[in-house]
């Protein structure tokens, strides 16, 4: 089956045309065609008109995976898609606005281009997180405020970490099932997840994925309190400084003018606030890091994922520093050579292992496509 994984972000799409077998682990699936396009001015259905063409020139497309960041509690795992279903979509975009509209705009230009004919699925981030147990889940606010507006940890980057958690175990030549895992996902987007048992148990980021580690532009973790000091001082709504908090913190607050690690790095040496920002994040990160070493008590590997995650070194080796009392320690040579490539970056003789592995969602949305395409049956079948 010739899949088309369509990842749509904020200022880009991002697609992958997969031939998939199914019951095939997802590294088997043979790529025919990819490509990443900026997103002008908001037009996320021309870049995925565009993803089409492409595909089409190159093969058939049998079935289209998208990635959707926010499930809600009503879906927790991969979805074929009707009318009901981008309803409840687009329900969601109030905890996730800088991700559930780019791909419901990818889901309807898709309609509108291919027609009921083609199996549409809905991959989710927060589906790997679904069973997280209630301890990690609840918010310790009153509990009929929570069940009534749905207040609760969802978790984000699920794909993801799925994707790693499958590495990790053939790099390792061990089953997931018999692994406990600190994962972190680092790029614009960031997050920190402990997996055991292929399986998430705690993850930083919440309700939305403003939750946790420092970001590009949203700032993770703060006092609660400080929405409402800002509100009140600067006499602007809330929803204006959740805005400032998604667009105009983390890395991006705090250098003042970039957002980019590879030139905050770069620059840190003669700019106070580039080195402040790069402190920040990589502080932020050694404490979910520690954070999750107990709640797994102990683990068998930590890997590093994302764009930062896998092309930043130095960032791997500042995170990772001061481990050694744990059993955690990187190998410098082994850490410098793996840019961008899967691997083991640990010294000889690491209790705990650490790991590199190349974020590839894209193969997992088509591998879950086809599952779940599969599960349904014919489209005589379907409802």
């Amino acid at each position: 089956m010739n899949v088309l994984a369509l990842n749509c972000g904020s200022s880009s799409v991002k697609f992958r045309l997969l031939a998939v077998e199914a019951g095939a682990p997802p590294a088997a699936g043979r790529a025919l065609a990819e490509r990443t396009d900026a997103v002008r001015e908001g037009d996320h259905a021309a870049a995925v008109r565009r993803a089409i063409e492409l595909a089409r020139n190159t093969a058939s497309i049998d079935a289209v995976g998208h990635r959707v960041v926010h499930g809600g509690a009503r879906f927790t795992v991969p979805t074929l898609i009707d009318d009901a279903v981008v309803d409840a979509i687009e329900a969601l975009e109030a905890l996730a606005p800088l991700h559930n509209r780019p791909s419901l705009a990818g889901i309807r230009a898709c309609r509108d281009a291919l027609g009921g004919e083609v199996p549409m699925v809905a991959v989710f981030d927060t589906a790997f997180h679904a069973a997280l147990p209630e301890r990690a889940v609840r918010y310790a606010i009153p509990g009929e405020l929570a069940a009534r507006h749905g207040i609760r940890r969802f978790g984000f980057h699920g794909i993801s970490y799925a994707w790693a958690t499958a590495r990790v175990a053939t790099l390792l030549g061990r089953a997931p099932d018999d692994l406990r895992l600190v994962a972190l996902h680092l790029g614009s987007g960031c997050s920190a997840a402990a997996i055991r048992g292929g399986a998430s148990v705690d993850t930083s980021m919440g309700l939305t994925p403003l939750e946790g580690l420092v970001m590009g532009t949203r700032s993770g973790d703060i006092d609660p309190a400080i929405i409402g000091v800002l509100a009140r001082g600067e006499h602007v709504p809330v929803d204006e400084v959740e805005r400032w908090l998604n667009e105009r913190s983390g890395l991006l607050g705090l250098a003042g003018d970039n957002a980019d690690m590879r030139d905050l790095v770069a620059r840190e040496a003669v700019d106070p606030r580039a080195r402040l920002a790069v402190d920040v994040f990589c502080h932020r990160a050694r404490k979910y890091l520690g954070a999750y070493l107990a709640v797994l008590e102990g683990a068998d590997a930590v890997v590093f994922t994302g764009g930062v995650g896998e092309h930043q070194p130095a960032i791997r080796q500042r995170i990772a520093d001061g481990f050694a009392w744990c059993g955690l320690t990187l190998a410098p040579h082994k850490n410098a050579a793996h840019n961008g490539t899967d691997g083991v970056i640990s010294a000889d003789g690491s209790a705990i292992r650490a790991l590199v592995v190349v974020a590839d969602e894209e193969r997992m949305i088509a591998a879950e496509t086809v599952a779940c395409v599969v599960r349904a049956g014919p489209a005589r079948d379907r409802p």
